[in-house]
């Protein structure tokens, strides 16, 4: 077991059509929404950006699994844009388990108020939210961190 480990990470919720990106306080208590980044374009460019504005330590991507933990076509792609973030980063990339994340942030902005409707430019970001918490509650909890990191052009171990 290690300790927590201080400094700022990245949340990243990867969609079809847009990227939700969170990011850690340096003590690694809270996390908070970022922005949405659109997946047409250079998305893997915008996040390197953030890392540096940011100065993050280390990003986690979701990984959407399905609820018997097996992968789905969402898994492959998420798989795939973490291989590419990996390849730009000089910082570890890590794949943590995010099922049920966007089902959690519909929630999360329904009780706030928000129709699915209104919800769809900023639902990205609260996912990304809460699997970057999730991910830092089971660091703190375990004093390992979430998720394997993955080194571009191979399968986690």
């Amino acid at each position: 077991m290690t300790a927590f480990r201080r400094g700022i990470r990245l949340g990243i919720d990867v969609g079809r059509a847009r990227v939700g990106v969170a990011r850690s306080d340096p003590d690694g208590v809270l996390a908070v929404p970022v922005e949405t980044v659109p997946r047409k374009g250079e998305p893997v460019r915008r996040i390197v950006a953030l890392v540096a504005e940011y100065e993050a330590f280390e990003v986690l991507v979701g990984l959407p699994l399905n609820l018997r933990g097996e992968d789905t076509p969402s898994t492959t792609d998420a798989r795939r844009f973490a291989d590419q973030l990996a390849s730009a980063l000089p910082i570890p990339v890590r794949l943590v388990d995010e099922r049920l994340s966007t089902v959690s942030a519909h929630g999360v902005l329904r009780e706030a108020g928000r129709s699915q409707r209104d919800s769809r430019s900023i639902v990205d970001q609260v996912a990304a939210v809460v699997l970057l918490q999730q991910a830092l509650d089971v660091e703190r909890q375990s004093g390992e961190p979430a998720g394997p990191a993955i080194s571009p052009g191979q399968e986690p171990a």
